[in-house]
């Protein structure tokens, strides 16, 4: 079976390698040739563990292919996945120009039947959307070929994406006839081996799920946040709180720790475009309006707390980050709290040092030399007045304070996902401050 996936960021990317790794033919197509010929090079855009070893080890296997022309293997494949990005528009909406692009691409030069496969996050109805344009251009062309489009959203996490997709705990496609349901069935074959459940179903179902899927656990996050914000004030501690509840089997213990807020090119922009939508239907949706609202709060959590403990002044000070990614085992920095926080500490005036085990490249790109990027953990306290940990990366689990304690100039810990215990640094002599911890 030959497929081809147009897109080569995260999820097309991580989507091509594991379809090769399972003995499909699979040819990766992306407008940027630097990007291609990087790609041909073994030469990553993105750190995902254990990606760059699948891609060189199913290029060099030639079950994995790298092009910048569409059409020229248009012919060739059963199905077209489209997993270009869908940015946030200035009001909150799905950018959905490059679904479109592609739309047009094959509605122009297809010659047989394919299936258009829509892997990217779209808005509810946007197969309406792709079917036309694809109609409109065969039309322009006096030609009648059948096609069929379909939606195979996904539900990969950043840093444990390849086992996401290797072992899905689902597999959602929304489909409109039966050749559809068939091939895709025939292409997911391999993933059900092992009992993995695919979840056929219609396409504007499918495009649902996934919003609802991750607006529900930005909500999860969001509540707890805001259960830890009010543990602070009332003398909880929203750790206790967390294992109460999480233990209830209703409830399970998943995405319910209290931190910094979350980032990321999913949540964030899932959010804001689930409610947009809604809003262009006539519909207020509130639940998911405060959850954005207090997610946005709460990624200045970590400054609020430096300054009430500087007695309100963070002038000259020197502030410590550990971690930059929105989370741990990637580099990506799209919508980090860690950029809010840095751009806080510096109106006020703070000096910013700061380390990330694969992130500062990334950073360095967004915010230039406005922060000290340092070697490693200890070169980023010494002479620190406050230690942040924004992203718990395993590197920060276990540090040796005491070798912290002579380097810093400080004694302030402000621990931004929790992963500290208290009691432990209060014996050594620091000033601990974690989220929605006594």
């Amino acid at each position: 079976m030959k497929i081809a996936i147009v897109g080569t960021g995260y999820v097309g990317l991580v989507s091509g390698a594991c379809f090769a790794e399972m003995g499909i033919d699979v040819i990766c197509v992306d407008i940027d040739n630097v990007k291609i010929e990087n790609l041909k090079k073994g030469i990553m855009p993105i750190y995902e563990p254990g990606l760059e070893e699948m891609v060189q080890r199913n290029f060099n296997d030639k079950r994995l292919h790298f092009t910048t022309d569409l059409n020229s293997c248009l012919n060739d494949v059963e199905v077209v996945f489209s997993a270009v990005g869908t940015p946030p528009d200035e009001d909150g909406s799905a950018d959905l120009q490059y679904v479109i692009d592609v739309a047009k691409t094959i509605g122009a030069n297809m010659e047989k039947y394919l299936i258009l496969v829509t892997k990217s996050t779209v808005p509810v109805g946007t197969s309406h959307i792709i079917k036309d344009i694809i109609n409109k251009e065969l039309e322009r062309r006096g030609l009648d070929i059948p096609f069929d489009v379909a939606s195979n959203p996904e539900f990969l996490k950043e840093g444990v994406a390849i086992k996401d997709f290797m072992s899905p705990d689902r597999v959602v496609i929304g489909v409109e006839s039966e050749k559809a349901h068939e091939v895709m069935e025939r292409l997911y074959k391999p993933f059900t081996l092992s009992n993995y459940r695919i979840l056929f179903m219609d396409i504007a179902s499918a495009e649902m799920t996934k919003y609802a899927a991750n607006a529900m656990l930005a909500t999860r996050i969001s509540f707890m946040n805001d259960i830890a914000n009010l543990c602070e004030i009332i003398g909880a501690d929203v750790d206790q709180v967390r294992r109460g509840i999480g233990s209830d089997s209703r409830i399970g213990s998943k995405f319910l720790y209290a931190g910094c807020g979350y980032g990321g090119s999913c949540f964030p922009k899932d959010v804001k475009a689930l409610y947009n939508t809604a809003k262009q239907n006539n519909y207020r949706m509130k639940v998911i309006e405060a959850v954005e609202q207090v997610n946005e709060d709460q990624k200045s959590i970590l400054f609020k707390k430096a300054l009430n403990l500087f007695d309100g002044n963070l002038q000259g000070k020197t502030i410590a980050l550990w971690g930059l990614s929105f989370k741990p085992e990637t580099d990506d920095m799209r919508e980090a709290p860690s950029l809010i926080i840095i751009n806080n500490l510096l109106e006020a005036g703070a000096t910013v040092k700061c380390y990330d085990p694969v992130a500062m490249q990334e950073t360095k790109r967004r915010i230039g030399n406005s922060v000290s990027y340092c070697k490693d953990m200890y070169e980023t306290v010494k002479d620190a007045d406050a230690l942040m940990l924004v992203t718990e990366w395993k590197h920060f689990r276990i540090p040796n304070w005491d070798k912290i304690k002579q380097l810093m100039k400080g004694n302030i810990i402000i621990d931004g996902r929790n992963i500290y215990d208290y009691k432990e640094l209060k014996n050594k002599g620091f000033i601990y401050s974690g989220i929605g911890r006594r």
